[in-house]
């Protein structure tokens, strides 16, 4: 959804609360797609500061499918997203890029909501998500699912770099 701004910087102090809806489906990101599973509308209040300058305030909760880090079952993961921009009219897209802006949700004096929310998403997007704190996933040598039961594989996993030194150890064993 896009927001036209001209219209709120026609009167300075001019404070607007909007609720723009979310209309993308998914959150792609490295060519893997996330679907959304629950989406509300972002709650939005821009200020028009004087100078054109726009103070955009905004909140949403929304939540994605991703897989388990360990498991790769889908873990239900929200996001509750609070931001606070303050958007320059007057700069235009060499002072930007001089200054390493990177504001590509507007373009001209609109606003792109879904933009926007992607840039938040991925700012808060987790390094590692479990869908339980002692999830075993799966056999490194098998592929069992550890969760539903254990494997007759052989447990001691060995760093094969480590070869020469088991071996002075094993040979040279005080008793």
């Amino acid at each position: 959804m896009l927001i036209n701004l001209s219209e709120i910087m026609s009167v300075k102090g001019n404070i607007v609360s909007i609720q723009a809806p979310i209309e993308t489906e998914e959150f792609c990101i490295e060519g893997i797609n996330y679907p959304l599973t629950e989406k509300e509308p972002v709650d939005f209040t821009i200020t028009h500061l004087g100078d054109r300058k726009v103070e955009l305030e905004g909140s949403i909760k929304i939540s994605l499918l991703i897989p388990c880090s360990r498991c790769l079952k889908d873990v239900e993961t929200p996001f509750n997203l609070t931001f606070t921009k303050e958007l320059d009219f007057m700069k235009d897209s060499e002072e930007r890029i001089k200054e390493l802006d990177e504001t590509n949700y507007i373009n001209e004096y609109n606003l792109d909501v879904d933009l926007l929310v992607y840039d938040e998403i991925l700012i808060d997007f987790p390094m590692k998500v479990l869908c339980d704190e002692n999830c075993k996933g799966f056999c490194k040598v098998c592929g069992s699912d550890l969760n539903k039961g254990t494997c007759t594989c052989e447990k001691q996993d060995l760093d094969p770099r480590m070869s020469v030194i088991r071996d002075i150890f094993n040979n040279f064993k005080e008793v």
